[in-house]
């Protein structure tokens, strides 16, 4: 019974699965760790996988298409920075009308683009994000069921431990802590909130749309409406289950989601 629960098929799926949530709670940590609430997520995914699957489709390159993707996932993000700390706007409010804005704009965008509102065209299999292979398939087929996986999925582990560091052994990451644990402190000794709050919020955009990516030409070969599927949330609400740990507590729980929605 223990093997039928825990078979190599279910860890493979597990990591892929929990791939876009790492990237996208990676990016809220960011946000949050500047004092900057990210509600924004879902609309930041959103935004960087249909830009990368258009992209793609134009220019047949789904690298180009990754690079495509964070550039729009800076550009929301930068939108969302003017509002709350340019403006002070209310985060939430601010988060909640990006989400709401790309539930629209893709399927307006699509319908000009491709006379489709629904989906982008399917990209050929060589056009989407190739699966880096350690394994033979048919030496070792449980082990190149998990470990051959698309680099997105790669990057997404070594962001984590990355993220470990900057965040705990960096100057960067103290700065970025102190601003948002007590910005008056840290303003106090010289350094500069705003900067830094915009720093959180483009690096939370850039992750959030590679996470986004993933699903639009690397888990899949096209970009559908609506297709994060509130992933944006769920990596939000794993991130605070987390307690906002990279290493210790929010991959495990990106995990632990992802295993539910594979049963």
């Amino acid at each position: 019974m223990f093997r039928n629960i825990f078979n190599y098929t279910l860890i493979a799926s597990t990591i892929r699965l929990s791939t876009p949530l790492i990237l996208a709670a990676l990016g809220g940590l960011y946000a949050e760790r500047s004092g900057v609430i990210n509600i924004a997520l879902e609309g930041m995914m959103l935004a960087g996988a249909f830009t990368a699957a258009v992209v793609t489709v134009f220019t047949h390159n789904p690298w180009i298409g990754i690079m495509a993707a964070v550039c729009a996932g800076l550009l929301v993000a930068g939108l969302h920075a003017v509002a709350t700390i340019s403006y002070r706007a209310d985060q939430v409010v601010s988060g909640t009308a990006i989400n709401i804005l790309f539930l629209g704009v893709p399927a307006l965008l699509s319908g000009a683009l491709f006379e489709s509102t629904g989906a982008t065209p399917q990209l050929p299999r060589d056009q989407v994000l190739p699966d880096v292979m350690f394994f033979d398939p048919e030496k070792s087929p449980a082990l190149s069921s998990i470990f051959n996986q698309k680099p997105l999925v790669y990057a997404a582990f070594i962001l984590t431990i990355l993220t470990a560091f900057i965040l705990y052994r960096s100057r960067f990451g103290l700065r970025l802590r102190a601003v948002g644990e007590n910005p008056e402190a840290a303003d106090t000794a010289g350094v500069s909130v705003t900067r830094m709050r915009y720093s959180g919020v483009l690096i939370s955009g850039a992750l959030a749309a590679l996470g986004g990516a993933y699903l639009s030409i690397g888990q899949n070969s096209l970009f559908t409406r609506n297709m994060t599927a509130g992933r944006g949330f769920i990596a939000l609400a794993a991130l605070i289950f987390g307690k906002w740990d990279p290493l210790e507590h929010c991959w495990p729980a990106c995990f632990s989601v992802s295993q539910r929605q594979f049963r």
